[in-house]
């Protein structure tokens, strides 16, 4: 009885419940929210209300709230606890509710989620119903959610509904096999004999979907492309009925008969013809047709005409095809539709390498497209542009790109500047427009400049002997009015004024400069807030230079110097009282300190390209007898420590850093930043000394004599060769390095107060071709000390002498900036050499010399063994 009760109490109670709002109810309240937190409070109270109901087993509403739970899910709320409710729907055998369920399937679901393994069964029920609606839905369904699993379950029910005589059912079936082959495969066999029956269909969607199919059969399998390389004559029949078809209501869109079927046709065409000669000669008559023969004025035409150009472009195409399919993207730019504009730009920059000549034909509208108002436009303007120059074009596509420049964004102007140099090196006409460009290039892009286009433009001018005058003038009337903003500017300014002022002050720069205006100016940028650290040091350094070359006020740089020994910056701190000493204590290295650099040169080391970065030995061929007895492999792991030594030597580099070695043969100016240096390897400085090795050698550190010397980051190392004055004085020195990382531990290269020998015998070291090498010795300890002498006897001037000394690996060579370059008849220069001997071992040393006399260049090798046995004994 209690029972019965109970019973009539339930149904009185559901009746008592009010029904839930409708679906087109609750959108109301939502939309009519004034805030996001009411938003909130409706969609809250009524995912409670759902859940309630979800509860009972038997709800007559479960169909509309599973409706609206998609709607809030599709709002971007959490909705996962409908996702059983959505089973419970695909189990009903109500129309309504399996279309609400499998929607439903579709959107809370997916192949990750384990609840999709239950609704296999109820797929596999519905894939064999009677009713084509619910095949459909089922159908649908598979395609969208389908995992491997599932596809292996289902594949062989799609692959019978493929075979259907309903065209409703084919086309959702080779949608879902579609889905499966992806997902496996290894079953694009099965499907195989059903799809090529596809395209014999009449009906429309049928032949997209079979198409579709095909163009992934073909993209996954390279069988399935050989295949149905035999369909492609089909294809083009289908393609050209469609083009020949008259008006068709079912079938045409804006006055084009079923552009999709005629886009999906061609985007097979363009797979079956890649690298087919045979399938490209079938289908070009009707891609030329397809391309002349569709109105361009509407958007459907445009996409057909997009999807020709590709097609044309990827296959074997006669070359008058190519022609019109560029001349039809050429016409794409003059489009009011930005996007198809867009697309224009893009398309060109893939193929104008395939056909560079016809993209040429197009240049002033695609420089016309860097003033777009659209920043995606300009973006792919501005790399097309690029791509488009030559040398026959130079000069008017860097004149346009300048000015593109000036006013482009300031995330361009980084790309674009560095293209712009590449752009100018590989074809610049002759070295003056090279420079000209650079410097506009670098005031154009202002801070934005990256650190290898100041670089570049240093190298070029460095390298550019005949136009350094030219080059110095135009700096300098930049200079003079720039904007202390713009560092970039200032520092290939600056640089190269340090290096070529003389030409700037003695008239051959077609500029008037007077020596107090100079200074003037350089005291506005180093006292200016607006300049960097770097572009300080850069100016500090070229003002130090400045003073071997001005006349009168020389005074007023060491003013302006000897200030900067209290900055507050560490670095120019240390340049303030270094270059100060140069005044003062070390007048007298000032000049040969502070003589030009040499051109820079980009030294590689590579397994067949090795260097001798000690002392200047390249492995060309004329040096490679010169290399032979000092190179051996090092197999040594001891040599680590042996090889961190010798860098010590070299000048207190980080092994783990990107270092270059300079030679130690020619005067070390006071150098600004200068291009960017190439890595050296411990190992193979050990390497080409290893021929002559007898014993290990005993580390011996020394002083920082050449630090790297990078674009963009100053250096003063090569600045404080006055530091060496006590090694050339034979005495104990003090000697900090002079890297700013590692001002606390820094090496010194100790000499030993007890001189072992003073009275050694000289040799004469070489005599040939009017050179003569006279070498004196001083031993100390293990050190051994080697005053060179060279003397010209040629009868005419020698410029550019370079002397190069390598000797065993057991030994360390240091060899110290000789007193010049060049030598009048019967003069010398004098150049001191150190050798670390620790095993005294007897010495051996090759060289090789080189010079300038009447133009010429002379260069000898030689190996000396001549020395006294007293320097080892």
């Amino acid at each position: 009885m209690s029972s019965i009760k109970q019973v009539i109490n339930d149904a009185v109670e559901k009746v008592r419940q009010p029904n839930p709002i409708r679906l087109r109810d609750l959108i109301r309240q939502i939309r009519s929210a004034k805030t996001a937190a009411e938003e909130r409070a409706v969609v809250n109270r009524e995912c409670a209300y759902i859940r309630l109901t979800f509860r009972e087993e038997d709800s007559v509403w479960r169909c509309r709230n599973v409706a609206k739970l998609l709607y809030i899910h599709m709002l971007g709320y959490p909705a996962h606890f409908g996702q059983m409710e959505c089973l419970k729907l695909i189990a009903s055998p109500r129309f309504t509710d399996k279309r609400i369920g499998y929607l439903g399937a579709m959107l809370l679901l997916d192949e990750r989620q384990d609840v999709h393994l239950l609704i296999t069964n109820s797929l596999k029920n519905d894939l064999n119903s009677s009713t084509q609606f619910v095949q459909g839905l089922a159908l649908c369904t598979l395609g969208a959610i389908a995992s491997p699993e599932m596809s292996r379950d289902l594949a062989g029910e799609v692959e019978r509904l493929l075979k259907s005589s309903n065209a409703y059912i084919r086309k959702k079936a080779a949608v879902c096999a579609l889905r499966i082959i992806c997902k496996v495969p290894e079953l694009m066999e099965m499907y195989l004999p059903a799809t090529r029956s596809l395209l014999s269909e009449k009906n429309h969607g049928v032949l997209i979907t079979g198409v579709t199919l095909i163009t992934e059969m073909c993209r996954q399998s390279p069988d399935m492309l050989a295949h149905f390389k035999k369909i492609v004559p089909n294809l083009v029949r289908i393609l050209k009925n469609l083009i020949m078809a008259g008006y068709s209501p079912e079938h045409d869109v804006q006055g084009v008969s079923d552009p999709f079927l005629q886009v999906k046709i061609l985007k097979l065409l363009r797979i079956l013809g890649h690298e087919d000669s045979d399938a490209s000669e079938t289908m070009n008559d009707i891609l030329a047709q397809v391309a002349t023969n569709t109105e361009s004025s509407k958007n459907v035409g445009n996409a057909i005409l997009y999807e020709t150009v590709l097609s044309i472009m990827d296959i074997k195409s006669e070359s008058g095809l190519r022609v019109l399919a560029i001349n039809i993207l050429g016409r794409f730019l003059l489009n009011a539709d930005k996007n198809i504009r867009y697309v224009a730009l893009n398309t060109l920059l893939r193929v104008v390498h395939a056909d560079n000549s016809a993209v040429q034909r197009h240049r002033t509208t695609i420089l016309e497209c860097l003033k777009d108002a659209d920043i995606s436009i300009r973006r792919r303007a501005m790399e097309l542009c690029f791509a488009l120059i030559n040398s026959n074009n130079i000069r008017t596509m860097m004149k346009e790109l300048l000015s593109f420049l000036e006013s482009a964004e300031p995330e361009f102007k980084a790309t674009c500047s560095s293209k712009c140099v590449l752009a100018a090196e590989k074809y610049s006409p002759n070295v003056r427009w090279h420079i000209d460009t650079l410097l506009k290039v670098v005031q154009a892009a202002g801070n934005h400049v990256p650190d290898d286009v100041v670089s570049s433009a240093i190298q070029l001018i460095s390298d550019a002997r005949t136009e350094q005058a030219y080059a110095v003038g135009e700096l300098w009337r930049h200079l003079s009015v720039a904007q202390l903003e713009f560092q970039p500017l200032i520092q290939v300014a600056t640089w190269c004024i340090g290096e070529f002022g003389d030409l700037l002050l003695n008239g051959q720069a077609d500029v008037t400069v007077v020596e107090s205006e100079l200074i003037e100016v350089y005291q506005r940028i180093l006292w200016s807030s607006q300049c960097s650290i770097p572009t300080k040091e850069y100016a500090l350094t070229s003002l130090m230079k400045l003073s071997a070359r001005l006349n009168h006020e020389v005074g007023s740089i060491q003013q302006v110097v000897s200030a900067f020994g209290s900055h507050l910056n560490i670095e120019l701190q240390q340049r303030g009282i270094e270059y100060n000493q140069l005044f003062t204590r070390h007048s007298h290295m000032r000049g040969p300190l502070l003589e030009r650099m040499p051109p820079f040169e980009n030294n590689r080391i590579t397994e067949n390209d090795k260097v001798a970065l000690t002392n200047g030995v390249d492995a060309s061929p004329d040096n490679q007898a010169l290399l032979n007895d000092f190179t051996a492999p090092n197999n040594n792991a001891n040599e680590n420590f042996e090889s961190n030594a010798l860098l010590d030597l070299l000048g207190g580099m980080d092994p783990g850093e990107n270092n270059t070695v300079q030679t130690s043969t020619t005067p070390a100016p006071i150098t600004a930043p200068a291009p960017a240096p190439v890595p050296a390897v411990n190992s193979d400085i050990l390497d080409l000394l290893g021929g002559l090795d007898s014993a290990p050698a005993a580390p011996v550190p020394a002083t920082n004599m050449n630090d790297t010397v990078s674009s963009g980051q100053s250096t003063n190392a090569s600045n404080s060769a006055f530091l060496l004055d006590g090694l050339l004085n034979n005495s104990t020195p003090i000697i900090t390095s002079l890297n700013p990382a590692a001002t606390t531990a820094s090496n010194t290269l100790t000499t030993p107060a007890v001189q072992k020998n003073s009275s050694i015998p000289g040799i004469n070291a070489y005599n040939k071709n009017g050179i003569k090498l006279d070498m004196t010795f001083e031993v100390q300890e293990t050190v051994t000390t080697i005053n060179m002498q060279a003397t010209n006897n040629t009868g005419t001037n020698v410029t550019d002498f370079l002397f190069q000394a390598a000797v065993p690996k057991s030994l360390q060579l240091q060899m110290l900036n000789p007193s010049s370059t060049t030598m009048a008849p019967t003069s010398t220069l004098n150049q001191i050499i150190k050798v670390n001997n620790p095993n005294k071992v007897a010495l051996r040393m090759r060289i090789k010399l080189s010079w300038s006399a009447n133009g010429s260049l002379v260069q000898d090798q030689g190996e000396i063994s001549n020395f006294p046995p007293a320097l080892w004994q």
